[in-house]
């Protein structure tokens, strides 16, 4: 939703940072507050507010607990969908699935073929699905993803076609394969060895050593002109090891569907979708292409509206 925002420099970081410490300052509380009230081995995982509640004599305030459970999961579902709303916009705009799906309302500027479409799949799918299959997949996906925009980071920041040196490049890659295989094996002991402690002191010093590798001896490629991750090499390194750990935590089956699904959409990708975005990509340069959504157009597809710059779509 970045396009969507008036200031994306100071927004993002603003909502970001701000909403996760809102968040984490709260759910500190309710564990304290849990904790307070009966004994932490006693606490049903099941229920815990509800059955705290009961144990200190207020039966009435289950109610409460379950009405605000009920209101916090219908605002992470529509969370959700306005997400994943964005997402199939963001794809039908590269032809990968039909420009229908990009049409922008011109009263609320926002997509609402995207919207509505996705919201009947999630409900469909979640009608007919088993709540802790959709949860571990979801949970592979979102940890699997989050891994790749961190490597994504690392990769744009430190190389750059026809700019970074050959020795800088192979460095980097070789960095970056030992942070990834050190995090992989991590994970996977985690995964076979839940007391185990002999094999995290081996990985952890073999991932600490691959970021300090990669940020003393692979100088930076390109600094961000707008607003950038801090702490880089160590922040996206550490959120690829942590990723990669929780993954080790997840079902054998859960890996099975997700790389089945993952199977189909490369093979959609390659014998589809990277013809169609190439095509694209070449009626932009020409000069042709998509409205703006910032203006609040329909997305519809015209040769005669001039695309934006870059600076121009950076700045909105």
């Amino acid at each position: 939703m970045a396009e969507e925002t008036k200031n994306p420099g100071k927004d993002i970081p603003i909502g970001l940072i701000g909403s996760m410490v809102i968040t984490t300052f709260l759910y500190c509380l309710l564990a304290i507050t849990l904790c307070l009230m009966q004994p932490y081995q006693n606490i049903d995982i099941h229920a815990p507010f509800s059955v705290a509640f009961k144990s200190v004599g207020w039966n009435w305030a289950q109610y409460i607990v379950v009405a605000g459970a009920l209101k916090g999961m219908t605002s992470v579902l529509l969370v959700g969908v306005v997400g994943q709303a964005r997402y199939l916009t963001h794809i039908s705009r590269t032809h990968m699935m039909p420009p229908w799906f990009s049409q922008v309302n011109d009263k609320t500027g926002t997509p609402v073929n995207a919207t509505a479409v996705m919201s009947c799949a999630t409900a469909i799918i979640a009608l007919f699905t088993k709540l802790d299959i959709l949860s571990n997949l979801l949970s592979i996906s979102t940890l699997f993803i989050f891994m790749l925009v961190a490597l994504a980071l690392l990769v744009r920041r430190y190389y750059v076609s026809g700019e970074t040196t050959i020795a800088n490049r192979n460095k980097l890659i070789a960095f970056l394969l030992i942070s990834l295989g050190s995090s992989i094996a991590r994970a996977t002991y985690w995964g076979l060895s839940k007391h185990g402690w002999i094999g995290y002191c081996i990985t952890v010093p073999i991932w600490l050593l691959a970021t300090i590798g990669l940020g003393y001896f692979v100088p930076h490629a390109r600094n961000p002109k707008l607003w950038g991750v801090p702490l880089v090499p160590w922040l996206p390194s550490a959120s690829i090891a942590i990723n990669i750990f929780l993954l080790g935590s997840i079902d054998k089956k859960s890996f099975i569907r997700f790389g089945a699904w993952t199977g189909f959409l490369l093979v959609y990708y390659l014998f589809f979708g990277l013809h169609a975005s190439y095509d694209t990509a070449k009626e932009f340069e020409r000069g042709r292409g998509w409205k703006n959504i910032e203006e609040g157009s329909n997305g519809v597809y015209s040769k005669d509206v001039p695309i934006a710059s870059g600076k121009e779509m950076v700045s909105k």
